[in-house]
């Protein structure tokens, strides 16, 4: 495994903790995925949203999860923000969340 990933503030990882069973263990096994691949993992489990921004795609059988993050210096992932999906499309608010942390991380 040659990338390490970490999150922007705890409170997001406690929240990725709380999702149901099914969405968390898919979850789980992309970011394994994450980890090995690096910026190589594609869909269905990542997709680029643009900008340096990507997001992870777990399912489960309790609705779909997504994890926005990006790659910092040093084979390291940043998870920047998380949600439970509500609707087919991914909220502008969930996006602009994401890309402000992106930059706190970038700009240090």
């Amino acid at each position: 495994m040659n990338y390490t990933v970490e999150y922007f503030h705890p409170r997001i990882k406690a929240e990725i903790e709380n999702w149901p069973d099914g969405i968390l263990a898919d979850y789980a096994k992309i970011v394994e995925l994450l980890m090995e691949f690096g910026p190589n993992l594609r869909m269905p489990h990542s997709r680029a949203m643009g900008g340096g921004l990507f997001e992870l795609r777990p399912k489960g059988r309790e609705g779909t999860g997504r994890a926005f993050y990006c790659f910092v210096i040093g084979q390291r992932v940043v998870i920047l923000h998380a949600f439970i999906k509500k609707t087919q499309d991914t909220p502008e608010h969930e996006l602009k969340i994401a890309r402000k942390r992106m930059k706190e991380v970038q700009n240090g």
